[in-house]
């Protein structure tokens, strides 16, 4: 099968096209075809090494860790799905090696969704991993409540795009940053104001929608951005970051709740998002899309920071 591998971890460059053995599914797998795969800021942090100590991992590595495509094959023991079944999934093991970027991918009957019956395979692959980190993030970890206010950076990318869209939906009030030639973007998508991170002080200008503060930040840039937005939330208030664990001292001079997410495959949220998705809940961000053979390229351009909704790979 057409394959994306890296061989030891480096730049882009460290990826090259191969043509791997096509894995075998065991009792309880399913074997997808793949037709699309996303690629995400995770994708190029594992390849640079950034992941290591963090995630078990083999050599040679697949990347990859979102998809859609067709059921090929399924073991013995499966009962869930057939062959011709359209899934997605977040494709995150126990053992980072055998991802998305390949033509077909086994992943346990368990860990894979039925794609929303009104989206394409495009679409469809831009979901998991970034839906569900919103989900998590909002709901599991911060416990968002309708009409609570929520901070939400990097609102046009995304992650943030879904995060908007989900705790608007819920009830909340929603400020985000993103650049200025994203607001009308993040606005139609459902948040009440929009900050210039590069241009205004995100704390004053969040304080001028609320003056309390808001109840909820939720990261996704980290560093100075992260340390900026303590100031931004109420006495009591929740800092989520999707890529550390916010500073304690600092959420103790503020009196805020530090918290960190890190998505896990859950394909009972992934079920009720395609239902969202279906009843047109939820919308699909602007989306870039590569050849398999370009995934170099195409995480170059994910490690700008400054990638307006999302990018995918074409597979099949």
């Amino acid at each position: 099968m057409r394959a994306i591998v890296m061989d030891r971890f480096g730049g882009p460059e460290v990826l090259r096209a191969a043509d791997m053995p096509v894995p075998k599914p065991t009792e309880h797998d399913v074997l997808v075809q793949v037709t699309y795969a996303a690629v995400n800021p995770v994708d190029w942090k594992i390849r640079e090494g950034e992941l290591k100590d963090a995630l078990p991992h083999q050599f040679p590595l697949i990347p990859g860790w979102d998809m859609s495509g067709i059921v090929i094959a399924v073991g013995t023991d499966v009962s869930l799905w057939k062959p011709n079944d359209r899934v997605y999934a977040y494709c995150r093991k126990p053992v980072v090696q055998m991802g998305a970027y390949a033509e077909f991918i086994t992943l346990p009957e368990t860990q894979v969704a039925r794609m929303p019956k009104n989206l394409g395979f495009r679409d469809a692959a831009v979901i998991p991993l970034c839906a569900l980190t919103a989900w998590q993030a909002l709901f599991d970890v911060a416990h968002l409540q309708p009409n609570e206010t929520i901070l939400i950076h990097a609102g046009a990318g995304g992650v943030g795009s879904f995060a908007i869209q989900l705790a608007h939906n819920l009830g909340a009030g929603v400020i985000t940053t993103a650049s200025l030639r994203n607001h009308e973007l993040v606005r139609s998508l459902g948040a009440m104001h929009a900050i210039d991170y590069s241009r205004e002080d995100i704390a004053k200008s969040t304080r001028a929608v609320t003056a309390q503060g808001v109840d909820v930040v939720f990261d996704l840039i980290g560093g100075e951005v992260q340390e900026k937005s303590f100031a931004a939330l109420k006495p009591g208030g929740r800092l989520v970051s999707a890529l550390s664990m916010p500073d304690a001292a600092l959420a103790a001079k503020y009196s805020v709740t530090p918290l960190q997410v890190f998505a896990a495959p859950n394909v009972p949220q992934l079920t009720e998002l395609a239902t969202q998705f279906d009843d047109g809940r939820l919308k699909i961000p602007m989306i870039r899309e590569y050849d398999l053979k370009d995934a170099a390229a195409a995480q170059s351009l994910s490690q700008t920071g400054h990638v307006q909704g999302k990018i995918v790979l074409k597979v099949k």
